[in-house]
């Protein structure tokens, strides 16, 4: 009977107790907040030496700096004031009044002062050009420069190439840039410019120089701006002096060659189409009742019905006539009907008369107020671009009288509030503050190769780890198995049957079976995340332990695309699991038995349909109550569940489910992807197994107390 339980999403089973009384480990989430902070502050501590001596380094690389190749750099600093001026005669702000002295126009201004353009002036006026700090051309080579470093090895020549003149001013600019720094004082108007450079005399001199540059060129921009607006200002009042004429001109013209037209009269023209629409309307009803009359008389007509035919004519000499007994009745009404259907087709035609006189006035008075409406349309537009355009002439020209008379008198929108002095002590560096950034720097790269190191670590190396990590119970760890070939693993098992892989599997055998007392797993279904990780060597050594134990074990070969088994045991692959699902073979046709290891072995051969597929269908159900009914344990060996859907589809069907994790190479999130892939379809593995752990590795890595499987333990294997 299948014993599969419904089970909780992964995540929430972490934080509860199990059925069969062990205590499930923390949630991932209460892990990382503990047991990562202990363990990250723990390898700290383990590489301090590492961590100490790349500080001391540091430090030491602090200490060449400052005394070999650190320059003792001044800082000298000049303010300028923008003053705020509103009280200006004309309103053209860009070219005569005073800033706003906003925010943004205080941004602005920072980028003025920091501008290229007043730096090639500072440059020119300096003559920086000359200055070796500034143009590196006239400084004496180093031999033993980077530059001539990578001249050597590049195969340069020994004299450096000559720099065109744009060049190296460009490059003066540059290191001037550089030297430069403007602040704003909060909420004020006052600008710092400061100026660095290896000489205090120089820097004074240069922050005075820079603010003064700075306040001519406001002059120069204004004057400049002025002239300018000027120049534009008479182009463009003569260009609307002529819009303007023509303008007017083509109102009058206009009103010359059209009709006179007024608002009024395209009211009542639109009183009339309104009172024809209704016409129309009531026009249209009357022929479409008549034609609806007419519909049904002829109906009743072609139905030859007497009395429906007066029914339909609402007629009362009809249903006089009906109601007869003369001999020519027949007559009489076909002769009445007639004459009612000639009267209702008259009434059809002369609404349809009157309706087609309605719609050609209502045609021809829409095509009198559509031509109305363009006119008074384009009479209006006329004169409103005439309209327009004076206003705007009338602008311009104003304008331009007021900036002919503001010629001359513009003033600078900023002051030096304050000139720089010359320094007396160096600004850098700063020996605490240089030997601190360094030890910062040499502690952060010692402790980020120390976690470096150990975050290139993303497998599991311990039991322990796997079950705090996963949330899931850790059935047992298998130890690597010596052999080379798959062929050499029955022997292996045969000849050593005290060996720490067997004491391995027994335990296991015994966790599994304990895992749930009161239905001991008889459909035992084993997987992995990826490949190679042992999951098909954990099957056989499983399947062999139990029949060791007088169990009649059926070992499937559940990984129909791979089909390894030929590699292990030497038995015919014609039929086998796809024979049996498909029924082409009854079951004990396709089994073989494996006298060594006391097994039956269902070998898999290669599937003409999805293998999914297959495990998805009734027959696969069947079938293994069809086993459970011959077998007292029945192992199914299926493919890795991150490859291919077919170990959560078969799971369904099995009652526990173990899940192989290879030691120190499994990478974690593959084995959560995995775990989370079954607790995405409802199904519980029952437990990890840490497999092919190597005894070396794990003493190497400091696990070698927790394996058992050397050290104080080994005198009890025979490997």
């Amino acid at each position: 009977m299948n014993q599969t339980r419904p089970i909780e999403p992964l995540p929430s089973r972490l934080s509860r107790s199990t059925e069969d009384g062990q205590q499930s480990p923390k949630a991932p989430q209460d892990i990382e907040e503990e047991l990562d902070l202990f363990a990250l502050l723990q390898t700290v501590w383990n590489g301090k030496w590492i961590i100490t001596l790349l500080t001391l380094v540091s430090i030491c690389l602090g200490f060449a700096y400052l005394k070999g190749m650190a320059v003792p750099l001044y800082t000298a600093s000049a303010t300028v004031v923008l003053d705020n001026r509103e009280e200006q005669v004309v309103d053209l702000k860009n070219v005569m009044s005073g800033l706003s002295g906003d925010q943004a126009t205080v941004n602005t201004e920072v980028e003025v002062i920091r501008s290229r353009g007043l730096a090639e002036q500072l440059v020119d006026e300096l003559g920086l050009l000359n200055d070796p700090e500034f143009n590196g051309t006239l400084r004496e080579p180093s031999r033993f420069s980077i530059g001539s470093l990578i001249g050597l090895l590049t195969g340069g020549s020994d004299e450096a190439e000559e720099q065109s003149a744009q060049r190296i001013r460009d490059d003066v600019v540059d290191r001037v840039l550089a030297a430069l720094s403007v602040s704003n004082l909060r909420q004020s108007y006052v600008f710092t410019i400061t100026m660095v450079t290896q000489s205090p005399e120089k820097s004074a001199l240069m922050a005075n120089t820079l603010a003064e540059v700075y306040i001519r060129d406001q002059l120069a921009v204004k004057f400049a701006a002025t002239d300018a607006a000027v120049e534009w200002l008479s182009n463009r009042v003569s260009e609307l002096r002529m819009e303007l004429e023509q303008a007017e001109q083509a109102v009058k013209n206009f009103n010359a060659s059209t009709d006179l037209i007024s608002p009024e009269a395209l009211e009542a023209l639109n009183r009339q189409v309104k009172d024809l629409r209704t016409r129309i309307d009531e026009a249209q009803n009357l022929r479409g009742n008549a034609e609806g009359k007419l519909i049904s008389l002829t109906t009743a007509r072609d139905s030859g019905d007497m009395t429906l035919m007066a029914q339909i004519a609402e007629d009362p000499a009809l249903n006089r006539i009906v109601a007869t007994d003369l001999p020519n009745v027949d007559d009489l009404f076909m002769a009445r009907f007639d004459q009612i259907e000639r009267r209702v087709e008259q009434d059809r035609d002369r609404a349809a008369v009157q309706l087609a006189a309605l719609q050609a006035s209502y045609q021809s008075l829409n095509s009198r107020i559509e031509a109305q409406s363009d006119d008074l349309v384009q009479l209006q537009q006329l004169r409103r671009e005439a309209e327009a355009t004076g206003t705007i002439y009338a602008y311009f020209l104003n304008r331009l009288k007021e900036t002919e008379v503001q010629r001359g008198i513009q003033q600078a929108d900023s002051r030096v509030l304050s000139s720089s002095v010359v320094p007396v002590s160096a600004s850098s560096p700063r020996t605490k503050m240089v030997l601190g950034i360094y030890a910062i720097f040499g502690l952060l790269a010692g402790t980020a190769l120390v976690l470096g190191r150990e975050a290139i670590q993303n497998t599991y190396r311990s039991a322990e780890e796997l079950g705090d990590r996963t949330g899931a119970r850790v059935l047992g760890t298998v130890p690597r198995i010596p052999v080379r070939k798959r062929a050499q693993l029955l022997r292996y098992i045969i000849d050593k049957p005290t060996s720490s892989a067997a004491e391995a599997i027994r335990n296991l055998r015994t966790s599994l079976m304990l895992s749930n007392i009161d239905a001991p797993p008889q459909v035992i279904l084993s997987t992995s995340s990826i490949p190679s990780e042992g999951k098909t060597t954990l099957s056989i050594l499983l399947a062999q332990n139990l029949a060791a134990l007088g169990k009649k074990v059926l070992l499937i070969e559940g990984d129909m695309r791979r089909r390894v088994f030929s590699t292990y045991f030497d038995i015919p692959a014609e039929v086998g699991l796809v024979g049996v699902l498909t029924g082409e073979v009854p079951l004990e046709q396709a089994v073989s038995h494996e006298p060594t290891l006391g097994i039956d072995i269902l070998p898999s051969e290669n599937p003409n349909a999805n293998a999914a597929d297959l495990y998805s269908s009734d027959r696969f159900a069947e079938m293994l109550v069809e086993m459970r009914a011959k077998y007292d344990i029945i192992v199914l060996d299926t493919p890795p569940v991150l490859v291919v859907p077919d170990s959560r589809v078969a799971a369904r069907h099995v009652d526990a489910v173990v899940f192989s994790v290879r030691w120190d190479s499994t990478h974690k999130h593959q084995v959560r992807a995995g775990l989370e892939m079954f607790a995405s379809v409802g199904i519980k593995v029952t437990g990890v197994v840490l497999s092919q752990v190597d005894p070396k590795g794990l003493k190497r890595y400091g696990y070698g107390q927790y394996g058992g499987y050397g050290g104080n333990y080994g005198g009890y294997y025979q490997n």
